[in-house]
């Protein structure tokens, strides 16, 4: 599933594409959504916002397409009303005069009023957005030091929407690992040093990620490990699809557990043997 990093990455593409331009022609496969296609005929595409894992582009009359791209679903963009070449499935597609954005495979998606935005069931359980540049360190640290939170295992709580939103199964792994925290800890269990760690690790990795495109390895690190030959997989995380590669920090390989059906990778030497 997209984590906060490529959900607002794909807002931005969509937004260079249509925001701002008059649509001339709407597409929606749903037909519960059929009747929206003449209304927004014509009108203006306000905004596309992202929020936590969904999208909502906004439109001047007072409706807003709500979309979360779940597992599969994805944005595409098309010039000229040429459709992408995909065997997926099209789910919607809004046509400018120059270009058009298309979402496939997702099966969220709905109409919504402007004052039925913030009370979506989805979008009113948002906690902080990791990578909205007016989330502060501060926000998110009041988050780990909350006495509803203590008590949940990190590996758990970092996938929770409702404590931090934008946060996934990748970022996860590379926040636990660089702020040196055991996969198993709950926010109790940690050091201040440790809890201040999570903090800023949760801003500045998912920042980091929608800055290069997916990345959570520095710039120093990713320079070095090109100059060995590395591969993109090879240099892209630090611990996040590297079971049994050597740590970047200690040279001791990296391990790999399953938890909740999801597989959570973390360094012995970094994340346990200190604790």
């Amino acid at each position: 599933m997209p984590e906060g990093p490529e959900i607002w990455r794909a807002a931005d593409k969509i937004s260079e594409a249509i925001a701002g331009k008059e649509i001339e022609e709407v597409f929606f496969a749903f037909e519960e959504l059929k009747p929206f296609e003449p209304k927004l005929q014509g009108l203006r595409v306000d905004s596309i916002t992202p929020r936590g894992k969904a999208i909502v582009t906004s439109f001047e009359n007072n409706l807003n397409l709500y979309s979360h791209n779940q597992l599969y679903g994805k944005w595409m963009i098309g010039k000229d009303g040429s459709e992408p070449d995909t065997n997926r499935s099209l789910r919607v597609a809004i046509h400018t005069a120059d270009s058009s954005a298309f979402l496939y495979s997702a099966s969220e998606i709905e109409m919504i009023e402007d004052e039925e935005v913030e009370a979506h069931p989805y979008i009113k359980k948002l906690g902080p957005d990791v990578v909205h540049p007016e989330t502060t360190y501060d926000e998110v640290l009041q988050r780990y030091q909350s006495s509803s939170f203590k008590n949940r295992k990190l590996s758990t709580l970092l996938l929770d929407q409702g404590f931090l939103s934008g946060l996934g199964n990748y970022l996860r792994s590379e926040i636990l690992f660089c702020s040196r925290v055991d996969p198993q800890f709950r926010a109790r269990d940690c050091s201040e040093d440790q809890i201040e760690a999570l903090a800023k690790h949760s801003l500045e990795l998912s920042r980091r990620s929608y800055k290069t495109g997916g990345l959570t390895t520095p710039d120093d690190l990713v320079k070095a490990l090109k100059e060995e030959g590395a591969s993109r997989k090879q240099y892209r995380h630090y611990a996040y699809g590297r079971a049994g590669k050597p740590c970047y920090k200690c040279g001791k390989e990296i391990q790999v557990v399953e938890t909740g059906g999801r597989k959570i990778y973390y360094c012995e030497t970094e994340q346990k043997d200190l604790n």
